[in-house]
Formats: C-alpha cells, sequence, structure tokens
C-alpha cells in the first residue's frame, strides 16, 4: 500500500452536508459512520453526527471529514488551505470545481492569471475551508511545456 496524506475537516455538525457538497463537486459517493453507530455518543445531539466521513472520487481524491462532539471544544482554524492544481491539460476541470466551490463562497482572489503565469484564485467555501486553485501554465498553454511558475519553483529548489 501507498502512503497517502488526505485533507480531514473538522465541524462543529456540518460534515455531512459538507461532504455531500463536495460530492457535487468533485464528483463520489460520500461515506457517513455516526457517533452512534459505535456507541461513541457523549449526549443525545451527538447520535447523528458524523464520527468519520469520506469521499474518494474517480480523480483519486480522497477528502475526510468529521463533526466535533458537544463535549468537546471546537476552534475555527483558518492556517490552512486545501489546494488544487494541474497543468494546462487539467484547465477544464479545475474551472468546473471552482464554479462549483464559489457557489456561496467568499472569493478571496478570482481565478486569473497570476503574475508567475499561472492562473491562480482563493475562496472560503460556504462551510468556512479555505481552497487554493492553481492551473499551471495557464498563460503560455501550448507553449515548452513548463507549468509557468512551477518551472521557476523546480529551478529555484534545484538550486537549493
Amino acid at each position: 500500500m501507498t502512503v497517502q496524506m488526505n485533507p480531514y475537516l473538522g465541524f462543529r455538525s456540518e460534515a455531512r452536508e459538507a461532504l455531500t457538497f463536495y460530492a457535487s463537486v468533485f464528483g463520489g459517493e460520500p461515506t457517513f459512520s455516526t457517533f452512534s453507530d459505535y456507541g461513541m455518543n457523549q449526549g443525545p445531539d451527538d447520535a447523528d453526527r458524523v464520527m468519520h466521513g469520506q469521499l474518494e472520487t474517480a480523480a483519486g481524491f480522497v477528502l475526510m471529514a468529521a463533526d466535533t462532539p458537544s463535549g468537546m471544544e471546537r476552534t475555527q482554524g483558518n492556517a490552512f488551505s486545501v489546494s488544487l492544481s494541474g497543468g494546462p491539460e487539467d484547465d477544464a476541470a479545475l474551472r468546473g470545481y471552482w464554479e462549483k466551490l464559489s457557489e456561496g463562497a467568499q472569493i478571496g482572489e478570482q481565478l486569473t492569471v497570476a503574475p508567475w503565469g499561472d492562473a491562480f484564485g482563493m475562496l472560503t467555501d460556504r462551510f468556512g475551508v479555505e481552497w487554493m486553485v492553481n492551473i499551471g501554465g495557464a498563460a503560455n498553454a501550448g507553449g515548452d511545456g513548463a507549468a509557468g511558475g512551477q518551472h521557476a519553483t523546480d529551478e529555484a529548489t534545484a538550486q537549493i
């Protein structure tokens, strides 16, 4: 088995709604286990809350989420973002994700060509999750195949 790193999003009580929304954006069918499924609810409010939810998509994305039990404190975080990125060949798919995620979102940066040559945008979706979308080589699609700013990043990394 290959080691994977997957975003795991925490919510107060919106995990089911959020993963269902993300399924409408990325495809796939979310699965859910509740606290009551495992006898882990700390109170009546927890019975139907999601202890673990997971969305796997045909594109290979795995997104996990859970609700916070009523007896635990939850602080909305802003020190992370979920990043979707690809090259010019992924332009249509990435723009499609952007459009769907934009529904009810706050747009931080419109998805447009950035100074480094890629199309880039940032938004906070209606569940408070921050997303970044980067389409490499959008400004020079069909050029030398370099992914805009990714080429410069690769050169800088090679010099370290």
